[in-house]
């Protein structure tokens, strides 16, 4: 077991749960990184693995209880996240995606949340909303026709969602209340109903089978759709439901940067006790330069993880006590979040280019959280544009709020 993984369980054993997702996390990721070869060179996780990782409940993290989920809370999320991203990033990647995903039971009509997620398998998952697409309204639902990218996980799902704007019978646009805003709506399908197409081919983030999906003219019940984030429609009133699913996303995209950038640490303090480059007179670990190095390491990644923790247990206990959270904690997580997955990103830099040319060969533990973590980091939830509502509340100004903080 690492070291990063002896803290994350010692520090979930301090709230005295008597349930341990984190230790379930940690008790996978031997078989994880065991199964890392096949999922870069498969571009999706094996069968083997994804059986280990429902029969732990990995893809139930965020499921009401009501449906037979775990309903965690958002630190043990991350920290599950965290563990998992430690040994395979694509892998905590698929389960962060669908454990969001999963959320969407907390707006559904419960019967139709039975039926998608109750079997002992049942996974969904998405892309984001897509222009080019239609679901108008017809009796008992809509029919849809749309294609939409990005589904992380579809590989290993049996349903499909996709987001989109509602139409009426006649072809018009749906609106809100302000006459403006397009009426979205997310239908959800059997993955079998969906065409999708192999358009996963990337550097890092490998196996997460991101592809391409599309239906026409595929009718969904009115039972399996849902308007996620949106109050007046959530059935669920726990403590989680309260949190909007976007930001949501974010704080376990960190976690997973936060876990890639420990185990390429971790790498680099292994080899940096062994190797001696050539025309060094002493092993790595000698030099002054590779010590101050290290440590500055080791300081931006505790210090990033312990910003994060503390937005999500400051966020976590107002939400629980006030059903709310203030637009100062909102923005302070996306600060943290934003900012984790960057210091994780000059964590890993610092690993691989120190590393050598050691670092270039894929029997190495560096180029592959290299690739991931580069690849996290070119995501939405990572651009700098998201710190422009911090520097808008440092700097005295109203908060730009119709970007998802």
């Amino acid at each position: 077991m690492t070291n990063s993984s002896t803290a994350l369980v010692k520090e979930r054993e301090a709230t005295a749960a008597a349930d341990d997702y984190v230790a379930r996390a940690v008790a996978l990721q031997p078989l994880i990184s065991a199964a890392a070869p096949r999922i870069q060179e498969d571009r999706e996780l094996p069968a083997d693995l994804l059986d280990a990782l429902h029969d732990a409940g990995m893809y139930r993290l965020l499921l009401p209880k009501s449906i037979g989920g775990a309903e965690l809370d958002i630190i043990q999320f991350v920290q599950v996240l965290e563990a998992l991203g430690t040994a395979d990033a694509s892998t905590a990647w698929c389960i962060g995606q669908q454990a969001g995903c999963a959320m969407s039971a907390a707006y559904m009509d419960p019967a139709g949340a039975q039926e998608i997620f109750g079997g002992p398998k049942a996974a969904m998952a998405w892309g984001p909303p897509a222009s080019k697409t239609e679901a108008v309204e017809v009796e008992g639902g809509f029919k849809v026709t749309g294609t939409w990218q990005f589904a992380s996980g579809s590989r290993h799902v049996t349903w499909m969602g996709a987001k989109g704007p509602v139409f009426d019978a006649k072809g018009n646009a749906k609106l809100e209340k302000d006459g403006k805003t397009p009426v979205l709506r997310t239908m959800a399908f059997p993955r079998s109903s969906a065409k999708i197409t192999d358009t996963w081919q990337v550097i890092g983030l490998r196996g997460t089978g991101s592809d391409r999906y599309e239906v026409k003219d595929l009718f969904v019940p009115m039972a399996h759709t849902f308007a996620m984030d949106v109050a007046a429609e959530r059935r669920e009133q726990g403590t989680l439901y309260q949190f909007l699913s976007v930001p949501l996303h974010g704080y376990g995209f960190c976690g997973i940067a936060l876990g890639v950038a420990r185990s390429a640490l971790e790498a680099f303090l292994e080899l940096a006790g062994k190797k001696q480059p050539k025309h060094w007179n002493s092993k790595m670990r000698e030099s002054a330069l590779i010590q101050y190095q290290v440590a500055t390491a080791e300081a931006q990644l505790r210090g990033a993880r312990a910003f994060l923790m503390e937005g999500l247990r400051d966020s976590w206990d107002a939400v629980s006590k006030t059903g709310k959270q203030s637009v100062d904690q909102r923005v302070g997580l996306r600060l943290a979040t934003t900012h984790g997955m960057h210091q994780a990103k000059e964590v890993v830099d610092f690993a691989y280019y120190n590393a050598g040319a050691t670092a270039i060969f894929n029997s190495n533990p560096f180029e592959r959280p290299f690739r991931d973590i580069h690849t996290i980091c070119q995501q939405g939830q990572a651009a700098p544009i998201n710190l422009e509502a911090v520097g808008q509340i440092l700097l005295g100004l109203d908060v730009n709020t119709s970007r998802p903080i």
